[in-house]
């Protein structure tokens, strides 16, 4: 039994924790990697990178050489320990400056880790150190509209059908990267998205002109099963364009039109926007851009309105 195995068995003995059922494995066994890709597996491939790293973030916090050996050491120490441990690190990564929605997710990521020890049985309690409070405010602007058709509309065929993806329908990186070919029916005018928090994909309406832009990318990508956008890039066999290469494609299109800093969210900025000014309600925008929280869609239209400034002209008259 290795280092790791015996030390499962013995927090599992001091836990006082019910044996395992017969047939099935018993604690010294679990592989927590495989436990974690077990119960994450809905989770999007970015997310759980992220949740790697912050891990790793954690280990080089404690000095542990990987980020399970920190979660073991955190389990030995007791609840009380491992409590405190939790906030100062917390404490540790606001003095150092780190963005809120930096820390907050890396406490996410333990707390998840910390669930997943417990339910492999290898302790009986969790963490209790919450989140901060940190209100996040979004540049929603965007770019502009003659912006977005320059883009669009000086791209090559693939790229204008993922510019038109992320725009049309308010798509977020991820979700254009993951889509196959299986996902399309064109006939129907219809594509299966997975939208960020969801556990399955989801039917969407395609406009006739995005549909359009995807049925000229499929006559040149050819039907084949796989994939739906390629990357023929650095010499690799064809393969699935990343979250990161998208990112990358819109920034080269801003670029070639001469606007600075374009990524795929300030895309999808602009038909949230465009969405408002045109007339859609706030429950319709919140459900066209998949916001878990009207709020959130609210901050687009106080922006648009520019609420808060036509309030202090107001307030400045004389």
């Amino acid at each position: 039994m290795d280092e790791i195995g015996a030390l499962a068995v013995q927090l599992r003995t001091q836990a006082a924790l019910p044996p395992p059922v017969l047939g099935h494995p018993t604690v010294s066994t679990v592989d927590l990697g495989e436990l974690w890709e077990a119960s994450w597996a809905r989770l999007s491939a970015h997310t759980r990178r992220a949740y790697d790293g912050d891990l790793r973030a954690f280990a080089a916090y404690l000095g542990a050489p990987t980020g399970k050996a920190a979660l073991f050491a955190l389990i030995a120490g007791g609840p009380g320990a491992a409590n405190l441990t939790a906030l100062r690190w917390q404490n540790t990564m606001r003095e150092s400056g780190l963005a809120p929605k930096t820390r907050n997710r890396r406490m996410t990521a333990l707390r998840a880790a910390l669930k997943l020890c417990r339910k492999a049985g290898l302790c009986a309690w969790a963490i209790e150190v919450e989140g901060e409070q940190a209100e996040v405010r979004r540049d929603t602007r965007g770019p502009s509209e003659d912006q977005y058709r320059a883009m669009r509309d000086g791209a090559a065929v693939r790229d204008r059908a993922i510019l038109r993806l992320l725009h049309d329908l308010a798509l977020r990186r991820g979700a254009v990267a993951a889509l196959d070919v299986s996902d399309l029916d064109l006939d129907a005018g219809r594509i299966a998205v997975l939208e960020k928090g969801h556990a399955e994909k989801e039917r969407r309406t395609l406009p006739p002109e995005t549909a359009d832009a995807l049925r000229q990318w499929l006559d040149l990508r050819g039907t084949a099963p796989g994939p739906l956008f390629l990357s023929h890039e650095n010499g690799l066999p064809p393969h699935r364009l990343s979250g990161e290469a998208v990112h990358d494609l819109v920034k080269r299109a801003g670029l070639r039109v001469g606007v600075q800093g374009q990524h795929p969210h300030g895309l999808r900025h602009r038909a949230i926007t465009k969405a408002l000014e045109r007339g859609a309600s706030i429950r319709a925008a919140q459900r066209f851009a998949n916001h878990a929280d009207p709020k959130t869609t609210m901050q687009y239209d106080d922006d648009r309105q520019d609420l808060a400034g036509q309030i202090a002209r107001l307030v400045a008259r004389d």
